[in-house]
Order: structure tokens, then C-alpha cells, then sequence
């Protein structure tokens, strides 16, 4: 038997020998796969990120435009505002003015309440003398 077992155990020698290293090449071969596949991935999610960064940047872009064009409209908004201050100022001291000259009016025609005229050569001097209290 022992030269059985020497025969054996130089062929179990060179199996077990012979399996070490075709499970060192399947195994590099695996690492080497996963780490292309890794690799791959990588490379995939650096393209993602590139993309998201353009379409970042192009929103961005037309928000920082729709923020100017919230800034003008708020700008114009404002500036209408003052307009219409101005403008109410405006109507304010038209009726001031109205209210003056309507008063003047009614003083004059106070003054002319009496009068009465039967001809044009009659009426002429009230109507002088309404239209001199009205320019004052």
C-alpha cells in the first residue's frame, strides 16, 4: 500500500496544486470583472452627475431670469404707485379749485339775485359785472 499511497498522495499533489491555481485565475478573473463593473457604474454615475449639473445650471438660469423679471414688474408696480399718488394729489387740488372757483361763482350770482333785465342793453351791465366777480 505504501506504493499506492505514493502514488496517490503525487497525484493528489499535483490536483490539489492544479486547483489552487485554477481558483486563483477564476478568482482574479471575478475581481477583475467586478472591479470593470464597478468601474462601469462609476463611470455611469459621473455622466449622471454631469448631466445634472447642466440642467442645474439651466434652471438656474431662468430663475435667476424669472427673479428679474419679478424685480422689474415690482419695480414698475412701485413706480406706478407714486404715479398714482401724484395723480390723486392732482385730482385733489382739482376739486380744491373747483370747489373755489364754484363758490366764487355762487357769490357772484348772490350779487345778481335781484337783478332783472326785460332787454339785452339791460342785461349787459349784470353780465359785466358777473363775469368781473368770476375773474377774481
Amino acid at each position: 500500500m505504501s506504493a499506492l499511497d505514493g502514488v496517490m498522495g503525487a497525484a493528489g499533489g499535483v490536483v490539489t496544486g492544479g486547483l489552487w491555481k485554477v481558483g486563483a485565475i477564476v478568482l482574479g478573473v471575478l475581481l477583475i470583472g467586478a472591479t470593470c463593473g464597478l468601474g462601469f457604474e462609476w463611470w455611469l454615475a459621473s455622466r449622471d452627475r454631469d448631466v445634472a449639473r447642466a440642467d442645474l445650471r439651466a434652471e438656474q438660469g431662468v430663475n435667476a431670469a424669472l427673479r428679474a423679471g419679478i424685480d422689474t414688474q415690482n419695480l414698475r408696480l412701485a413706480q406706478l404707485g407714486k404715479e398714482k399718488l401724484a395723480a390723486e394729489a392732482r385730482g385733489v387740488a382739482a376739486q380744491q379749485l373747483a370747489a373755489a372757483n364754484g363758490k366764487r361763482f355762487d357769490g357772484a350770482l348772490a350779487k345778481l339775485a335781484g337783478a332783472h333785465a326785460a332787454t339785452c342793453a339791460e342785461a349787459m351791465p349784470a353780465v359785466n359785472q358777473l363775469l368781473k366777480d368770476v375773474r377774481q
